[in-house]
């Protein structure tokens, strides 16, 4: 069972990197190409339907992710629930919800 738990942390971490890389990556990219400013950036991506349909799904799994840190965290009595949220705010959601999962992964071998 052990083994089965390290794995996940492994694989938690490594999308944890992949994560945080990847959202900067694409964000950097942008603005080098582009030089506007995030206000039209996000015009931009909700000018379609599609990027507003994408907006929308993320926007209701980040309340949803949210909402599943809290009561998780609480449950298992972690501390610091309240830096994934930020660490959604920060990077997104593909870097919070891979953190979260590696420390509950951790919390629940003590």
């Amino acid at each position: 069972m052990k083994e089965n738990t390290a794995l996940k942390k492994i694989i938690y971490l490594i999308l944890t990197v992949i994560g945080f890389v990847l959202p900067y990556y694409f964000i950097f990219k942008f603005y080098t190409a582009n030089e506007m400013s995030t206000t039209a950036a996000l015009a931009q991506l909700t000018a379609l339907d599609w990027g507003a349909l994408l907006a929308a799904d993320l926007t209701i799994s980040v309340f949803a992710a949210w909402t599943f840190f809290y009561n998780e965290a609480k449950r298992l009595q972690m501390k610091y629930w309240w830096a994934y949220p930020l660490a959604t705010l920060m990077v997104g959601l593909s870097f919070a919800l891979p953190l979260f999962l590696y420390f509950r992964e951790r919390q629940l071998e003590q």
